[in-house]
């Protein structure tokens, strides 16, 4: 990928400014392909989250409090998020009894359904993205990443 060329440019970027230009632009490539590997399922990469998110939590219900904490990119609109999973059946929201200020989420079986599929596809999806690399390539970007 050349960043000058990318953004048009024929300037020389500064090495600082280059690395962050091209990590957005590296992030907003991945974030379109899972994007797209999704539209089949009517789902964002957000809600995509939320499912995994509910999903591992073993059956225990989570708060929106819990999926924000988890959530890969974090943002304040999670109950809008978990109000679309419920419309499509995928989650369910129920007042705690012993708590009634507190709301309870899970997957439901739909949602265990579709995320399985949705698995399929994503995993697929990231082995694509990153076959260019070897094994001990990712990990040594791993590591470089971890420095942020």
């Amino acid at each position: 990928m050349n960043v000058e060329e990318i953004i048009k440019t024929e300037r020389k970027l500064p090495l600082v400014r280059r690395t962050i230009i091209h990590l957005l632009l590296v992030q907003n490539m991945i974030n379109e392909q899972m994007a797209s590997a999704l539209k089949p399922f009517g789902v964002s990469i957000q809600q995509f989250n939320v499912l995994r998110i509910l999903r591992g939590q073993a059956k225990k219900p989570a708060n929106l409090n819990t999926l924000n904490d988890r959530m890969v990119s974090k943002m304040s609109n999670t109950s809008r998020l978990v109000d679309k999973l419920i419309l499509k059946g995928y989650v369910a929201r129920e007042i705690c009894e012993t708590n009634r200020r507190k709301i309870e989420i899970t997957i439901t079986k739909s949602g265990k359904e579709v995320l399985s599929e949705m698995d399929a596809i994503i995993s697929q999806k990231e082995k694509d993205l990153t076959s260019g690399f070897t094994h001990n390539e990712l990990q040594e970007l791993n590591n470089l990443l971890d420095k942020f």
